[in-house]
């Protein structure tokens, strides 16, 4: 049993201004798995003040990128040593599978961090650049990238020291001061982050960590001395933060979700590719925005894929989220399976036929679970083939010709990933090139430190990850300067 009584909040462990508590339920068990003190305004007013006050005052905007580069580094190698622990207080909280948690979700953490610190000295921070009008020709343009200023985090529960470190690592590098919202349901894995940064020797008030719900982290984002929000989340909820930010004219990245597909060209080998798209389908339960969830198959071999498809899904090793083999644990709350049953009830009503799963399984009492679950007989129009389900439950869309195939894959509100599969990986470049998708692969999928991620359309604004994830941090500035000078 996790519990947190205390906000991190200007450098150390402070008190909260409320007292009610939440009581997360682990999501195998049903039982109490932590509680923590959720946060009010008044906390929030707290952590901004802070924030406000080491951006304005302190000396992190004023250190260089390489001096902010050793901190976010030291802080990785303490972010290693908590790996277990805070692996463990995440699979307690969301369900996430332990070989999943210990294995992917803190190290690519770590990852990200220390491949931002390894930035400071690669970024281009000041340029100087010649002038084009001739009235300005005995003058230079200094161009440079200051930060942007105080930010709010707000980050979900699927993956949320991955994405904190997606968010903080560009940030903090930039020069800027944070306060991170963690989702009321992957809160307690956030209790040695705090610890790992400030054992680093980050300057008080740069990083500031309070859990809170909903109207909370609104108060947050329109909060009058916040500069920038980054998000990721649910549509509905980007969508509100994204008015409210059009609104104060405030800066903001949103990444929003998807409904990704992975394309089966005619000559590819099923035997092969079906398995290796079982990790980027099934990760985290399938409760992850950048799933491979629609599968396009050529029709003339749609029976081929949907054969392997279930041989594949039927294998894949299905349980306790605490047994090292689980890769397809339980859904994170009982909210999220009330919400994949009804996408499950409605597939069958929209008359697609499941070919392995398709409900609850009878051999477990208590958990979030729900099966694995493979739709066939879909067609794109339907809701379960557009709407985000967000978890193990995947449709096979057939197709006629490559074209078609990338008008079904383009067929979407959304546009975060997808893939190409294909015996001639040139063709499959040139298909990938014609997605709407910001995140792709080719015979392969995932995701990379120094590639940017985020998506086209109704799939979010900005991107995270490689040099690109610090421009949203900066602040563009040109000063004309006489030449020589």
């Amino acid at each position: 049993m996790y519990e947190q009584s205390q906000f991190f909040i200007g450098g150390k462990w402070t008190a909260p201004e409320g007292q009610s508590t939440i009581t997360v339920l682990n999501p195998s068990t049903e039982e109490p798995s932590s509680s923590f003190i959720d946060g009010t305004n008044a906390d929030m007013d707290k952590a901004v003040d802070a924030a406000r006050a080491a951006f304005d005052f302190g000396p992190w905007p004023r250190m260089t990128p390489g001096e902010r580069g050793a901190i976010l580094a030291a802080a990785a190698v303490r972010l290693r040593a908590y790996n277990e622990e805070m692996a463990y207080a995440l699979t307690g909280e969301m369900g996430s599978p332990i070989a999943q948690s210990t294995g992917a979700q803190m190290p690519v953490t770590v990852d990200l961090f220390e491949y931002y610190a390894s930035l400071a000295s690669q970024f281009t921070w000041e340029s100087r650049r010649p002038t084009y009008d001739a009235a300005n020709q005995d003058y230079d343009i200094v161009v440079r990238g200051e930060p942007v200023g105080v930010v709010a985090a707000i980050v979900p529960w699927n993956g949320p020291q991955i994405v904190a470190a997606m968010k903080l690592g560009p940030a903090l590098l930039a020069g800027c001061t944070v306060i991170l919202k963690p989702s009321p349901e992957a809160t307690l894995n956030f209790l040695r982050f705090a610890d790992a940064f400030h054992e680093a020797g980050l300057p008080a008030g740069v990083l500031n960590i309070v859990p809170a719900g909903r109207e909370v982290g609104e108060y947050l984002v329109t909060h009058p001395r916040i500069d920038k929000v980054t998000f990721t989340g649910s549509p509905a909820a980007g969508r509100r933060i994204g008015a409210l930010c059009g609104e104060r004219i405030r800066r903001c990245t949103l990444e929003l979700g998807g409904k990704s597909a992975a394309i089966l060209l005619p000559d590819v080998d099923v035997a092969s590719t079906v398995p290796n798209l079982v990790g980027p389908m099934m990760f985290i339960s399938g409760q992850a925005c950048n799933a491979q969830t629609r599968i396009l198959a050529p029709r003339s071999r749609y029976e081929e894929v949907i054969d392997a498809m279930v041989a594949t899904v039927e294998g894949v090793p299905y349980g306790d989220p605490y047994d090292m083999n689980t890769f397809v644990g339980p859904l994170a709350s009982k909210a999220q399976l009330d919400r994949v049953t009804g996408y499950l009830e409605l597939a069958k009503q929209e008359g697609a036929k499941a070919v392995i799963g398709g409900g609850r399984p009878k051999d477990f009492t208590k958990g979030y679970y729900v099966e694995k679950t493979v739709f066939r007989d879909v067609d794109n129009s339907m809701r379960i083939a557009q709407e985000e389900i967000f978890g193990p439950v995947y449709v096979v869309i057939p197709y006629d010709d490559v074209d078609n195939a990338v008008d079904i894959a383009n067929d979407s509100v959304y546009g975060l990933a997808g893939s190409v599969w294909t015996a001639d990986e040139v063709a499959g470049l040139e298909v990938a090139k014609r997605l709407r998708a910001g995140s792709l692969g080719v015979n392969f999928y995932s995701l990379d430190c120094a590639a940017p991620f985020g998506g086209f359309k109704g799939s979010g604004i900005g991107r995270e990850r490689g040099t690109e994830g610090i421009l949203p941090f900066l602040e563009t500035k040109s000063i004309l300067v006489r030449k020589g000078s």
